[in-house]
């Protein structure tokens, strides 16, 4: 089982093991999705924001997305699209931190 805060610093899989970027972890994963934002953390944030199901987060990043994006987004659903996230694997059996 893969930790939230293993699902927001991953950045890929391979089989069933997730490659996470540990010193993205250790510098970023206390923060909230605002200061995941102000460091231009998208993914991150939008992982945060799917892992605690507040959709509302979803709704904030969407429209801090928008602010900033030439290309706009049509609804909150479209920034897991964009990014490539829908949930927390299941499957996840181990961890590669690099």
């Amino acid at each position: 089982m893969i930790t939230k805060e293993d699902f927001m610093f991953t950045v890929g899989f391979q089989g069933n093991a997730a490659i996470l970027d540990a010193s993205q972890k250790r510098r970023y994963a206390k923060l909230s999705v605002s200061g995941l934002l102000e460091n231009g953390l998208f993914k991150p944030a939008i992982c945060l924001a799917i892992a605690s199901g507040n959709e509302q987060e979803l709704e904030t990043i969407f429209n801090y997305y928008n602010e900033r994006s030439s290309v706009k987004l049509k609804t909150p659903g479209d920034l897991k699209k964009v990014f490539g996230i829908s949930k927390i694997p299941d499957e996840i059996e181990k961890i590669i931190r690099i």
